[in-house]
């Protein structure tokens, strides 16, 4: 048999593992497929805007401040004055309600109150009973675009043609989020086997369009699929077990009233979105270190090489382990930064529904990342097998002839 590789390198394989291989990959994709035809959103009648609400478009041309009352040392953060003091705004109005005009708008108040100053590119609120605007927020949408293309400037500097792949698979990540995980959800279909569709036809797409089409990247996909199975069941039991229900917050709150989603199965489908961000990293690396192995030493056998490469995924869990915690921590910092204010007991705050959510989360997330070493590995090392000659010495890898995967040469 001849040798394949996953960009550039690989573990040499049998024509009967690829057929295999391409099996597998078939029906994950035909089920996937079917399972997104099944769960598709239908057409969302459009959502009725207030008839008392319109939103206007501005340019800040002059501010006028004034001296602000005093506020009671005691009085909440909403009732303060906001950070570009007290008086007027005058606001030429560029699109919606009042086009062509200047009007002024009270400089907002109350904690998170936009900064105002000359120059500043606005949206305002129109409220046309008593043609009042007020200040809601800045416009940012040219310094996202700004950063956005540098952004991409700079992966495809340094990652090149790879670097451009990452950029369509992260168009593709994207894609199925807003185009049928979110849309799906808003549709009432359920929340987890939505979460799991969609986590599938990105990793399979993602995957292949970012690594190439090769044996490595399809054992990657594989372990990538069974380590995202037992993640989704582990956070079932875990957030059962724990009696969570999803609401840990004022918008999760808000989401449930006003939409009345499960908010448990909208809990499960963010570990398990979350969890395939890197997820994939850990597969790809285990995959990709197993084919070094086996092109390196072509004596080894699937247990030596399982043994060396889980060397490496244990290094490499290490590192990820902290990443994923600190994630997590980071997007629920104002959460804790709440609940340690409530100056509460220790043991009170870690079981409470939102710090508890956040370390089920963690928990359930890290757990799956551990799993998907040894279960990368095990498939890795059981596809690579060693390639002997008649008297018994291991054989040279051949060059790959370009046969579909990449695996494999003339018989």
């Amino acid at each position: 048999m001849g040798a394949g590789h996953d960009h550039g390198q690989g573990p040499p394989v049998s024509r009967r593992t690829v057929r295999a291989a391409a099996v597998v990959l078939g029906l994950a994709a035909a089920a996937t497929v079917a399972a997104m035809i099944w769960l598709w959103p239908g057409e969302r009648p459009e959502t009725e805007r207030p008839a008392d609400v319109a939103w206007a478009y501005g340019e800040v041309v002059a501010v006028d401040t004034d001296p602000c009352p005093e506020t009671p040392d005691d009085a909440p953060p909403g009732a303060r004055p906001g950070p570009s003091g007290c008086g007027t705004a005058t606001i030429a109005i560029t699109e919606g309600p009042g086009t062509g005009t200047e009007v002024e708008a009270a400089l907002p108040a109350g904690a998170g109150a936009p900064t105002v100053d000359v120059g500043d590119a606005l949206v305002l609120r129109h409220l046309p009973d008593d043609a009042t605007y007020l200040i809601s927020d800045h416009q940012r949408g040219t310094r996202l675009w700004i950063l956005g293309a540098a952004f991409a400037l700079a992966v495809i500097a340094f990652g090149r043609w790879r670097g451009l792949s990452a950029l369509a698979g992260l168009a593709v990540t994207f894609g199925v989020l807003l185009l049928f995980v979110v849309p799906a959800i808003l549709d009432g279909k359920p929340p987890l086997p939505v979460a799991i569709t969609g986590a599938a036809a990105i990793m399979l797409v993602v995957l292949y369009l970012t690594h190439g089409v090769s044996m490595t990247t399809t054992i990657a996909v594989a372990g990538t699929l069974v380590s995202l199975v037992l993640t989704g069941l582990l956070a079932a039991l875990a957030t059962g077990a724990a009696h969570l229900t999803g609401i840990a917050d004022e918008s999760s709150n808000h989401v449930s009233l006003t939409y009345g989603f499960d908010m448990r199965g909208l809990l499960l489908a963010s570990i398990l979105i979350g969890t395939l961000g890197v997820l994939d990293d850990v597969t790809v690396t285990q995959s990709v270190t197993v084919g070094e192995l086996a092109r390196a030493n072509p004596g080894y056998g699937p247990r030596r090489l399982y043994t060396a490469a889980t060397r490496v995924g244990r290094a490499h869990i290490a590192s990820v382990i902290n990443t994923i915690i600190l994630a997590y921590a980071g997007a629920s910092l104002p959460v804790l930064l709440l609940v340690a204010a409530a100056d509460r007991p220790l043991g009170e705050v870690l079981t409470g529904q939102a710090v508890a959510q956040e370390l089920v989360r963690s928990a359930v997330g890290t757990i799956g990342l551990i799993a998907a070493v040894p279960i990368t590995t095990a498939l890795a090392a059981l596809v690579a097998r060693r390639r002997t000659e008649t008297d018994g010495t291991p054989a040279r890898p051949k060059e790959p002839k370009g046969e579909w995967l990449g695996m494999y040469g003339e018989p």
